[in-house]
C-alpha cells in the first residue's frame, strides 16, 4: 500500500469511528490482568539495569511456529484478533477486518498488519531471554496463552522496534493502560526484569487507568 492510500485509510477508518459508522473489532489477547494486579505485579519485578544486546539475533526466538495443520501463529492471531477473516487452504487470511489499538486505524489487507510482541524480542533479551535456551525463547515468541501477541498496524509495530514504554507508547491514551497491562503481565510470567525508567513509565501508565 502506498504512503498516500495508508494515510487516507487511517484517516477514513479515524472519522468511521468518531462518527460511528464502524464498530471495531477490538484485538483482546487473553490474559490481561486488572489495572490493580498489574500494579502488584509490577512492584514484585526485579530491578536492574539492560543487559548488553551481544549475541542477540532474532533467529534466536524462532517463530512463528506451527499451531495445528498448515496454521502458524501468526496467522493464529490475525484470526483471533480479526473480524470475518477468512484463509485459504494454507490458513493464509484472504480477507477480513483488523482494527489496530495502538492507533486506532482499522484494515482489510492482512499485508498491512502485522503480529507486534508486546514485549520485543530484543527487550526481553535485555532483561533476562538471553541466559534462556532456544526452546524457552521459541516459547515466548509464539505465547498463544497470555497477552504477549497482538495484531496491530505494521509501520506502528515497525516504529516501535525494540523500544520499552520509556521510550515508546501507544498513539492512542485510552489504550496506554492496556498496554501496561499486558507488558506487565508478560514480564511477569516470563520472570524478565524491568529498568528503573521502564518501571517509572510502566507506574504513571498504571496510575492513568
Amino acid at each position: 500500500m502506498s504512503k498516500v492510500n495508508r494515510t487516507i485509510g487511517v484517516l477514513v477508518a479515524t472519522a468511521a469511528l468518531t462518527f460511528g459508522f464502524v464498530s471495531p473489532a477490538l484485538a483482546t489477547p487473553p490474559g490481561i490482568p486488572p489495572a490493580s494486579t498489574a500494579r502488584t505485579e509490577l512492584a514484585t519485578l526485579t530491578v536492574r539495569a539492560d543487559g548488553p544486546m551481544t549475541g542477540y539475533s532474532r533467529d534466536k526466538f524462532p517463530h512463528w511456529s506451527t499451531v495445528s495443520g498448515s496454521c502458524n501463529t501468526r496467522e493464529a492471531v490475525l484470526k483471533r484478533d480479526g473480524t470475518n477473516v477468512v484463509t485459504d487452504s494454507s490458513c493464509a487470511a484472504t480477507s477480513g477486518r483488523w482494527f489496530s489499538p495502538y492507533d486506532g486505524a482499522t484494515w482489510t489487507a492482512a499485508s498491512d498488519v502485522d503480529i507486534d510482541h508486546v514485549v520485543p524480542l530484543a527487550a526481553a533479551w535485555r532483561s533476562g531471554a538471553a541466559s534462556w535456551d532456544q526452546t524457552k525463547r521459541q516459547r515466548f515468541a509464539n505465547d498463544l496463552d497470555g497477552p504477549q501477541l497482538i495484531a496491530v498496524t505494521d509501520n506502528v509495530n515497525q516504529a516501535k522496534g525494540d523500544q520499552g514504554p520509556e521510550k515508546w507508547q501507544p498513539s492512542v491514551a485510552s489504550y496506554k493502560c492496556t498496554y501496561a497491562r499486558m507488558w506487565v503481565r508478560t514480564k511477569k510470567t516470563w520472570g524478565l526484569s524491568v529498568n528503573s525508567a521502564e518501571k517509572t513509565a510502566l507506574n504513571g501508565m498504571l496510575t492513568n487507568c
